[in-house]
């Protein structure tokens, strides 16, 4: 197969997986949810991301050539690995088209308020689906520029936003929101699951990787580095926006960098928001969009990847427009059948499969004379 043929660095992982995590959850709620210590309930679940992410290495580190739908046949059989793996596609083709939805509300709330989002969506959409032609070793070469230009832009974010003066400490006060039962109940399942439980995905990247050996460290250092910057993002959101305005906004980052004004002569950086959401979503269906490509291509014996591309490309743009009508819709589904499929695909499946294998692996050891 094509994709057998690419091969992608640590480095390059590290970057796609960044981006990935950053996704839409660096400008809307993460978690689909928002309270007053989210940024607190985000470093809570960074222990929990490490643990599920061990799972995912471990069943990838038995299975180090083959993506997640090879290794489910290994593991359960042909029979129930096909509707396993078709559920696990359609998910990942759900999500990619959600994350474009997403990056299309935002740039027509913030600035294209007179361009129909089918032409944003396509826009994005076609140029995916030519990235997604060249292959995988591509997008992760992409990653690794397009993560410095994330970091610089949230650097000039950052800057302005403390040179605004609009920063308030007491707005962050109480440190737990009045209730740490909340604060766990936000990092467990919500934000387990999104951003860091959709890693997943990268379970049909993984084989590609040069030193099979770094997995977990590549993996580790993604989670805790864009855990530690979404929770800093959060932070800084509360504290310039204050408790009501910042868990009442759909997007409060557009919010805060609006309110920015440094001497009546810096102001307006919209523009940051938009170019980071625009690279940071790009990055996250494009990989979604690759998942479905690869198992596509692994279930139907379709050796070139590239074929796929413009198909799947499709499908993804037309979702992102039909799947709800509004984007209230959109979120109301986020918080309820999407996160029930993300539990089911990124937490219930890898644990059901550790555990058969673990089954099958102790049986075959105990029947050795």
């Amino acid at each position: 197969m094509q994709g057998n043929q690419q091969t992608v660095s640590s480095r390059q992982l590290i970057a796609l997986m960044i981006l990935f995590e950053f996704g839409t959850a660096i400008v809307v709620h993460i978690g689909l949810a928002s309270n007053h210590a989210t940024w607190l309930s985000v470093l809570l679940a960074i222990p929990g991301a490490l643990l599920l992410y061990s799972v995912y290495r471990y069943l990838y580190q038995q299975y180090p050539e083959l993506i997640v739908s090879a290794y489910i046949r290994k593991i359960v059989g042909p029979i129930l690995a096909w509707p396993i793996s078709l559920f696990i596609l359609a998910y990942f083709i759900y999500n990619a088209s959600r994350n474009l939805r997403e990056a299309g509300d935002l740039l027509i709330a913030s600035a294209y308020d007179e361009t129909p989002l089918f032409i944003i969506n396509a826009t994005m959409a076609l140029v995916m689906i030519y990235v997604l032609g060249k292959g995988i070793e591509v997008i992760c070469r992409l990653a690794q520029v397009y993560v410095y230009v994330i970091i610089i832009l949230g650097i000039i974010g950052l800057l302005a936003v403390f040179f605004s003066g609009e920063v308030e400490l007491s707005n962050i006060f109480p440190i737990n929101g009045g209730s740490w039962r909340n604060v766990v109940k936000m990092a467990y399942p919500s934000i387990l699951l999104f951003p860091f439980g959709e890693l997943f995905a990268f379970s049909t990247v993984l084989p590609h990787l040069k030193d099979k050996k770094k997995a977990g460290k590549t993996g580790t250092i993604a989670i805790l580095f864009s855990g530690f910057v979404l929770s800093l993002t959060q932070a800084v959101q509360l504290l310039v926006l204050g408790d009501s305005i910042y868990i009442r906004s759909t997007f409060s980052l557009l919010t805060m960098i609006s309110v920015v004004n440094i001497a009546n002569f810096l102001q307006r950086l919209d523009a940051i928001v938009m170019l980071s959401l625009i690279i940071c979503v790009f990055f996250k269906m494009s990989l979604y969009s690759y998942a479905v490509m690869a198992i596509w291509g692994d279930l139907f014996r379709i050796n070139t990847l590239a074929k796929l591309a413009a198909p799947v490309g499709i499908v993804v743009l037309f979702m992102s427009i039909f799947s709800a009508w509004s984007f209230p819709e959109h979120v109301s589904e986020g918080r309820t059948s999407s996160m029930l499929m993300l539990f089911i695909v990124t937490v219930a499946l890898p644990l059901l499969l550790l555990l058969v294998h673990l089954a099958k692996k102790t049986f075959k050891q105990g029947g050795r004379p």
